[in-house]
């Protein structure tokens, strides 16, 4: 229908568009390029120190965390979640958002890494602590003035903005490879 010179869709074209993808859509989408997203949570014990995990398929260690399922429609802070209660056996739902860092990809895609506020864990959940033994070796609790020891890479740089941020209030942070934008 034409009105004034101007196509006009009535509402049988509108929901036709609506509930048919267009082919030319969905192959420019699948073309795009792929970024992955991965969400992890700082806990502390009551003495401040920072509970890490020791990957076994790679070097150096980690925050409790992994990879956000967004295939099933999961977000960064479900991500953070689902991965604390696998890897670790906590079910600890994650505090506010510490940082967000912009990992370049060195051969796979970007990653997009979500950090949260896991808070302090009590001497009962320390002791509740039970690994996921498919990908994990051993956790321990590590005084922040000693990360640079566990932490490779970007990593080092996102923790300790996360840190910072938690400590002073302010966040969340974002960091392009573990360092502050401006």
């Amino acid at each position: 229908m034409a009105v004034h010179g101007r196509a006009v869709r009535t509402r049988a074209t509108t929901l036709s568009a609506v509930t048919t993808p267009d082919a030319d859509y969905a192959a420019y989408i699948a073309g795009l390029p792929r970024v992955l997203a991965g969400a992890a949570s700082i806990f502390r014990d009551a003495d401040g120190r920072i509970l890490l995990v020791e990957p076994n398929y790679r070097k150096g260690w980690a925050l409790p965390g992994g990879t956000v399922e967004s295939e099933t429609g999961e977000g960064p802070r479900q991500g953070a979640r689902r991965e604390t209660a696998e890897e670790i056996g906590l079910d600890v739902a994650p505090g506010r958002l510490l940082a967000v860092d912009w990992v370049r990809g060195a051969g796979r895609p970007p990653i997009v890494a979500y950090v949260y506020d896991g808070g302090v864990l009590t001497a009962e959940q320390l002791a509740a602590v039970r690994l996921q033994e498919e990908e994990l070796l051993s956790w321990r609790l590590v005084d922040p003035a000693d990360l640079d020891a566990y932490l490779l890479g970007t990593l080092c740089g996102r923790v300790r903005a996360a840190l910072e941020a938690l400590t002073s209030g302010g966040g969340p942070v974002e960091l392009e490879d573990g360092e502050p934008v401006a």
